[in-house]
């Protein structure tokens, strides 16, 4: 008897487990109810993610956001932007007041398993580095012995700026800010010697210099910073959508899909690759929970990487980063877009 009440104890509590999980909803159905993608962003980084005086926001960060928002809704301005500080961006995601962030972040093991948190992919692979004075007349990091750093609060560049005085046997001041943008206008002010972040970072803030050419980004990289989406561990669809958003983005420009271009390589293109991306053979956007035009919305609504890239943060725009890294492996860079077959 006392084995048949445990079996039936058992299949109750199992069925009750079984219809909690039930009832609770994915993200995407969240976010579909709702009608929009909540996506958190930074609150003012050149190219990667700033918003103008009207609010509407732009970067490269936020196309990833805009792309995401396409290939769910084949709308890319169904979404909404949060600001958040590097204090606050993964409490906001574990807290779920966003859906994901797109943030400038960096992968690293403590976030990816202590935090409750996931980072389905990169999609900037960079490194931290100095941005000194023209005046100060240094030409190397290894000459700022002595110097004094302006350097953001609770971030792991404050972490990897005394590691790496500390391998040099070099000393330093830091003077900390909670905000980024305290410690650039810190720099530019004369505080400091010299203003460290990651190196895409120097190269936005340095806009904000009345002279940018004043200011130099010295050669040395100090460390991986691999950035990327970061979304709430456990929902494994969820993060699979934010996953291959990135891999069509990159898969489009290694066949040449841009935005011009993708309505008509749909309809005349007999390319196996290229059919499969833009969803005329294959159920792939099935398996992710989406219509199958979920490549074809994101290409043609916002840009395969290479155009997100050159129009937010590339060599024509105001940031003028090199693709460097983040070119295509096919171009000797780390960006390799998995298989859409």
């Amino acid at each position: 008897m006392k084995k048949a009440l445990s079996t039936i104890a058992f299949g109750f509590a199992a069925t009750v487990a079984f219809t909690g999980v039930a009832a609770a909803q994915t993200t995407l159905e969240q976010v579909r109810e709702r009608g929009e993608l909540i996506c958190g962003s930074n609150p003012g980084l050149a190219g990667f993610g700033v918003p103008d005086a009207q609010g509407n926001w732009t970067g490269f960060d936020v196309d990833y956001c805009r792309a995401t928002a396409a290939a769910i809704f084949g709308d890319p301005n169904a979404v909404s932007f949060i600001p958040l500080s590097a204090k606050d961006r993964f409490t906001a995601l574990q807290a779920g007041e966003i859906d994901v962030l797109f943030r400038n972040s960096t992968s690293t093991i403590t976030r990816d398993t202590s935090l409750g948190l996931d980072f389905p992919g990169i999609n900037y692979y960079d490194g931290q580095g100095f941005l000194v004075s023209t005046e100060l007349g240094v030409t190397s990091a290894l000459e700022l012995d002595g110097a004094s750093v302006c350097v953001q609060q609770g971030t792991t560049t404050e972490l990897n700026l005394a590691d790496y005085f500390r391998r040099n046997n070099m000393d330093y001041e830091p003077v900390t800010f909670a905000q980024s943008v305290e410690a650039v206008e810190a720099y530019l002010s004369g505080r400091c010697d010299a203003f460290t972040t990651d190196a895409s970072g120097l190269a936005s803030e340095r806009l904000r210099a009345p002279t940018p050419s004043d200011h130099i980004i010295l050669p040395e990289i100090i460390s991986k910073e691999p950035l990327g989406p970061v979304v709430r561990h456990g929902d494994n669809q969820w993060a699979d959508i934010i996953r291959w958003v990135h891999y069509a983005m990159l898969e489009a420009e290694e066949y040449g899909i841009t935005s011009e271009n993708a309505a008509e390589l749909r309809d005349t293109s007999e390319a196996p690759g290229i059919r499969r991306i833009l969803g005329t053979e294959g159920n792939f956007g099935e398996m992710l929970g989406l219509g199958n035009d979920w490549a074809f919305n994101i290409i043609s609504m916002v840009g395969n990487y290479g155009e997100v890239f050159d129009r937010n943060i590339g060599e024509g725009s105001p940031v003028g980063l090199s693709r460097g890294l983040n070119a295509l492996y096919t171009d000797g860079g780390l960006q390799y877009g998995h298989p859409i077959r």
